[in-house]
């Protein structure tokens, strides 16, 4: 019988060790399920009485829901502060370059699987490969580089052009459904996964299948939720059959608030005549596009087993830039040290080890809120739908503890907090 050297030994019980290791990675899998234009007040943990929707409640009855989760006002600004964990004045919105560093690389750099299933919206709507999700951090991508603003959508698989869709009331399934295909058939069990599942819904032109359309007490926008709801619950059931539920963490949030503005009708392309179709905004002011709490506060839900308590619901600040330094905490990559992270790391939050969010959130060339204070420059950027014909180009001062509707304009009243947070809005913007 051959017997092996102490060295030969320790080199193959390391190998083993190694092997091992890479066969049992238990960093949480991680889902995200944005959604395009959907309002605060849209799903009925959220207030809305004229959507049913079961399963996102039933979500939020098992992990946290947070009442003060702020997106972005538009949605390719929101997508590329998403993956990057910066304001858009920093990652570039619609035209974010290559440069930009996305969690999505270094989660793929640090052995996870990743996937990208629906809307990108961050290379100008434009095959750039170098922009588009495979260089940017994701194995896998189906879905389209845009929107739907013309009642089409044009599928890329990959970076290869797929098939051209006019049917939008296929999309809601369709994304579903693929992302299904990537957990039961192009999931490697050996490497924790990301799966970005960003839908065309309900963005602009909207529609349900036949199983949905005409069944919501919310008109068409209320099917399109309905259905969303519907394959979300899909999706989810999939998670339980394959036992990953248990170690994955399951993002819902949205890109930006809904678009509710009236006179937005009169001239939307494809529009059908005469409706006002989309999403509540709740208890909010105004809707896309505008720098009040309804374009830019959004639902959020974070179910997380065994870290994350259930049926919590807490009012601290938290948005989506900060999703990258807390993904580098829990799933184990280093944050880049050479560019600036506007993003904190929330694991104590959603571990319930603190109660605090953020200290402030900074409005995209608008104002910034600092606890319950939240301050508007005479000037705000406002996009064009959103404007309000009888808004006054004054400082604005709002408390969203007693006035979450900023109907009570105090800048007058406080000035030194006027002062205060100017100061922190102009330090914000000028990092570079």
């Amino acid at each position: 019988m051959r017997v092996l050297k102490p060295t030969l030994l320790f080199i193959f019980f390391t190998l083993l060790i190694s092997t091992s290791k890479s066969f049992s990675d238990h960093r949480p899998n991680v889902v995200i399920i944005f959604t395009d234009d959907q309002g605060y007040g849209d799903l009925a943990c959220y207030g809305s009485k004229k959507n049913k929707t079961p399963r996102l409640d039933q979500l939020a009855s098992e992990g946290i829901m947070f009442t003060s989760f702020y997106s972005q006002t538009v949605c390719g600004p929101s997508r590329s502060a998403l993956l990057t964990g910066r304001h858009p004045i920093r990652s570039g919105g619609w035209s974010m370059p290559a440069s930009e560093i996305t969690f999505s690389e270094l989660m793929r750099d640090s052995g996870y699987q990743t996937a990208c299933i629906g809307k990108w919206d961050v290379s100008n709507r434009k095959a750039i490969k170098e922009r588009m999700p495979n260089a940017k951090g994701f194995d896998y991508y189906f879905g389209p580089l845009g929107a739907n603003d013309d009642g089409v959508v044009s599928i890329h698989e990959n970076n290869n052009p797929s098939v051209v869709i006019k049917e939008m009331s296929s999309l809601v399934k369709l994304y579903t459904e693929k992302s299904i295909q990537f957990l039961r058939q192009k999931r490697d069990p050996s490497k924790p996964f990301l799966l970005y599942l960003s839908h065309t819904m309900m963005h602009t032109i909207i529609d349900a299948s036949e199983k949905f359309k005409g069944k919501s007490k919310g008109g068409l926008y209320g099917d399109v939720v309905e259905e969303f709801d519907f394959e979300t619950g899909r999706l989810l059931d999939v998670l339980d059959e394959l036992k990953l539920t248990q170690n994955t963490m399951v993002i819902y949030t949205s890109d930006n608030g809904p678009w509710n503005q009236d006179k937005y009708t009169k001239h939307k392309k494809g529009h059908p005549k005469e409706s006002i179709f989309w999403g509540d905004s709740g208890p909010l002011r105004n809707g896309k596009g505008s720098c009040y709490e309804g374009g830019y506060r959004l639902p959020c839900i974070i179910k997380w087993p065994k870290k994350i308590k259930p049926g919590v619901i807490s009012d601290a600040i938290f948005a989506t830039i900060d999703f990258m330094p807390t993904f580098s905490n829990i799933c184990g990559f280093d944050l880049p040290k050479d560019i600036h992270i506007d993003g904190i790391d929330q694991t104590e939050l959603l571990t319930g080890k603190r109660k605090t969010g953020r200290n402030f959130f900074y409005f995209d060339k608008a104002g910034v809120r600092k606890g319950k204070w939240k301050y508007l420059k005479p000037n705000a950027y406002f996009y064009g739908y959103a404007v309000e014909d009888n808004r006054k180009k004054n400082d604005e001062l709002y408390n969203l503890e007693i006035d979450i509707g900023e109907t009570n304009n105090l800048a007058k009243k406080f000035p030194e907090k006027v002062a205060e947070l100017k100061e922190l809005m102009l330090k914000i913007e000028k990092v570079n």
